[in-house]
């Protein structure tokens, strides 16, 4: 499992890097998303998580849903167009369940992609997340975090 300055990131996942955003594939072609750990630590404890609607479809580069901390209130963007089709009620309910279970229960929403191929081309896997992740992190002056 790759981990860039503390901040783990799991290699079975895939990984939208400019968004900080971890997907993992599931059997039926759809998608769970979740925040990484890396926009977690940035953000600090989650205290609201509000999704789109299922059977919305989103384009590439709008927001999935709306996260908010006490520093830092924003758009999960997903980086191909989709649709929703489950959303974690559990953690709209109790969001420090994204602090506190980042790659599990923390997930935010299921997504079927539009195009399969345009979502294929976007994540980066696991295994190749480390040097795009330490760019990125070197760019927003982001030392780590401890997760």
């Amino acid at each position: 499992m790759p981990v860039v300055r503390g901040c783990s990131l799991p290699d079975d996942l895939f990984y939208d890097v400019p968004n900080n955003l971890w997907y993992r594939a599931e059997a039926d072609g759809t998608y769970t998303v979740g925040m990484t750990v890396i926009a977690t630590a940035m953000a600090g404890a989650l205290v609201a998580f509000t999704a789109k609607k299922v059977g919305k479809t989103i384009d590439a580069g709008k927001s999935v849903a709306t996260v908010e901390s006490g520093k830092w209130v924003g758009p999960a963007k997903i980086g191909f167009a989709a649709e929703i089709v489950a959303v974690n009620e559990a953690l709209s309910a109790s969001p420090k369940l994204a602090n506190i279970d980042t790659y599990g229960a923390g997930w935010m929403v299921r997504v079927k992609p539009v195009d399969p191929a345009a979502a294929a081309a976007v994540l980066v896997p696991g295994s190749g997340v480390a040097a795009p992740y330490e760019a990125k992190m070197e760019a927003d002056n982001f030392a780590g975090s401890a997760a």
